[in-house]
C-alpha cells in the first residue's frame, strides 16, 4: 500500500493506493477531479502539477511543455503532489431574467433545481410555498476530469467508466445539496423534490443509462426523459429532452423565454460546448445542435482559464490600443470565453488578424503574459463557424429570412457575458440581429425553476418538445457548404 499526500491550498488529505496508478485518476478517486480538455492526452497542459516522489519520468509530451501533468504521471509510490490554485468560478451562471411565481407547486416545503452542463453545474433552493429562492450554488461538472465534451464522456462511459462517471455527478450534486442547505439554515430533510435538468447526455450519465444509443448513427436516443424518479432520496423529475443531442435544458430554456407562447418568430441559442439552437416559426420549433467544442469556455486556448480571479474577462480598443479588465480586477492569470471573444473582435479591427483568422505575429500580447496564438484564434474560428452555420442552416430550413426574427434569445452561462458587439463583430450571431438580442441568463435553470413551482409548467415543457422538429446537422451538405463560408471573420 501506497499514501499520495495532496495538498489543496491549506487542504492536506492522503490517498491510500496500490501498485501502479496514474495520477489523475488518483486524484479523481480521491475527490480532486482535474479539467482535462485534451481527455489526457497532454497536449492542453490544463492538469499540470507539482509533484514529487516515487513516479515516472516526464513523457514526452511533459518534456515538450515543460512541466509534469497529471493525465501522464505514473504513481509508483509514495509521492506528494501540490494541486494549483485555480480559485473560485466567479461567473458560473446562476441567474435569470425571467419571474418565477409560484402557482402549484412539485412539493412542499423547498424545493431545488438544478442544471447539469457540460463544463459546469448550477442549483438554486427555492421555498416553494413563497417561490423565493433561498440561496444557490455553483461548480465545475467533475466529470470533466474524464473528458472535457459529451462525446469523449460517451466514449469512456462505454469503455468500462459509466460507473464512475454517474458517481462523479452524484457525489457533486450530494456536496451541492448539503452547500444549499447549510447556506439557508435548513435541514436536508425539509427538501420535498428536485428539478434536475441537462443536455441529453448528461441526463443518461447522471442516471446511469447505456449512451450507446448516442455514440453512432442514426444517433438517435433510446430514452428522451420526460419522468419522475428517486434520485439520492429525493422526488425527482427529469424534464424531456428533444433529441439525443437537444437536451431537456434547452427544452427548459425555451420554456423560459416564452417564445413559444407568442406569435412573432425568434431565435434561441445557447452557445457553449455544445451549441443548441431553437428557431420559432408559425407553431413549430425547428432545433439542431453543433459541436462548438470547449474554445469558448477558454479550453483548448493556449492562456485559456475559467471564470476565475485575474482571468481576462473583457477586451476593449482605447485610442487604438487594446486594454483588458480582468476578474476581481487581479493580476492577468488567462484568458476566459468572454474576454476571448472580445480579444478577436479587437484584434480584428486593429488588423492584427485578418478576414482569414491569419495572424502576422508569432503571438499577440494582452497582459502580464498572457497572449494570444495563431492556433487559439483557429480554434475559435472553428467554433464560431459551428454556431453560425447552424443558425444559418436552421433559418434556410424554416424558411427564414433575417428580417423577419423579432428576438434573439441568447441563453447559458457563457452568452450571459457575452459582448454582443463582439459576438457580431467575430460573425459568431448574424450583425442584422445585434439589436435584437434578449440575454437570458442561465435558462435551463430558470425553466426548472419554473416546473418546480408551477406543474403546468411540466406540461409546457412537454408541449414544447412535440412542437419541435429536430434538423440533422451531420452529414448535412447544407450545413457543410455554411460552415466552410462562415470560417472566415467578416471584414471590419
Amino acid at each position: 500500500m501506497s499514501d499520495l499526500t495532496i495538498l489543496s491550498g491549506n487542504k492536506k488529505s492522503v490517498y491510500h493506493f496500490e501498485g501502479s496508478m496514474n495520477l489523475a485518476k488518483a486524484l479523481s478517486d480521491a475527490g480532486y477531479p482535474l479539467v482535462q480538455p485534451c481527455g489526457g492526452r497532454g497536449v492542453c497542459g490544463k492538469c499540470a502539477v507539482e509533484v514529487s516522489g516515487c513516479i515516472s519520468e516526464p513523457d514526452i509530451q511533459e518534456q515538450k511543455l515543460g512541466v509534469r501533468l497529471a493525465c501522464r504521471t505514473v504513481l509508483f509510490g509514495d509521492a506528494a503532489v501540490v494541486l494549483p490554485n485555480s480559485g473560485d468560478m466567479q461567473q458560473i451562471e446562476t441567474g435569470g431574467s425571467v419571474k418565477t411565481e409560484t402557482v402549484d407547486p412539485l412539493g412542499s416545503g423547498f424545493g431545488v433545481a438544478i442544471d447539469i452542463g457540460t463544463t459546469t453545474v448550477a442549483a438554486k433552493l427555492l421555498n416553494l410555498a413563497s417561490g423565493r429562492e433561498i440561496s444557490s450554488a455553483a461548480r465545475i461538472n467533475p466529470q470533466t476530469s474524464v473528458a472535457s465534451d459529451v462525446m469523449g464522456r460517451i466514449g469512456a462511459a462505454l469503455s468500462g467508466e459509466l460507473e464512475s462517471l454517474k458517481k462523479l455527478i452524484a457525489d457533486a450534486l450530494s456536496e451541492m445539496l448539503a452547500e444549499l442547505c447549510a447556506g439557508a439554515g435548513i435541514r436536508q430533510e425539509e427538501i420535498s423534490c428536485l428539478v434536475v435538468t441537462g443536455n441529453t447526455t448528461m441526463l443518461y450519465l447522471l442516471t446511469g443509462k447505456n449512451p450507446e444509443a448516442l455514440s453512432h448513427f442514426p444517433f438517435e436516443a433510446d430514452c428522451l426523459f420526460g419522468y419522475e424518479t428517486d434520485f439520492l432520496g429525493y422526488r425527482t423529475y427529469l424534464p424531456a429532452c428533444m433529441n439525443a443531442f437537444v437536451g431537456a435544458d434547452i427544452t427548459c430554456a425555451v420554456l423560459a423565454s416564452g417564445m413559444t407562447n407568442r406569435a412573432e418568430t425568434s431565435l434561441l441559442c445557447d452557445i457553449g460546448t455544445n451549441g443548441e439552437i431553437a428557431l420559432w416559426k408559425d407553431g413549430t420549433l425547428y432545433v439542431t445542435s453543433t459541436a462548438a467544442g470547449p474554445a469558448f469556455e477558454g479550453a483548448g486556448i493556449s492562456c485559456g482559464c475559467g471564470s476565475i480571479p485575474g482571468a481576462i474577462d473583457r477586451v476593449s480598443l482605447e485610442d487604438g490600443m487594446v486594454t483588458v479588465h480582468t476578474i476581481g480586477d487581479a493580476p492577468a492569470v488567462g484568458l476566459c470565453g468572454s474576454g476571448l471573444i472580445d480579444t478577436i473582435a479587437c484584434f480584428l479591427k486593429t488588423g492584427g488578424i485578418d478576414e482569414t483568422g491569419a495572424v502576422d505575429e508569432d503571438f499577440l500580447p494582452l497582459s502580464n503574459g498572457v497572449v494570444l496564438m495563431p492556433k487559439d484564434v483557429r480554434s475559435v474560428q472553428l467554433a464560431k463557424a459551428a454556431i453560425a452555420a447552424g443558425i444559418i442552416t436552421l433559418m434556410e430550413n424554416a424558411g427564414v429570412q433575417t428580417e423577419e426574427i423579432s428576438t434573439l434569445y441568447i441563453a447559458g452561462g457563457f452568452g450571459s457575458h457575452l459582448n454582443v458587439e463582439s459576438a457580431a463583430a467575430i460573425g459568431l450571431i448574424p450583425e442584422a440581429l445585434s439589436d435584437r438580442v434578449s440575454v437570458i441568463g442561465n435558462g435551463a435553470l430558470t425553466g426548472a425553476e419554473q416546473m418546480l413551482l408551477n406543474k403546468g409548467m411540466i406540461q409546457d415543457g412537454e408541449r414544447i418538445v412535440q412542437l419541435s422538429r429536430h434538423i440533422n446537422l451531420g452529414g448535412n451538405p447544407q450545413f457543410n457548404n455554411n460552415y466552410m463560408e462562415q470560417m472566415l471573420f467578416p471584414e471590419q
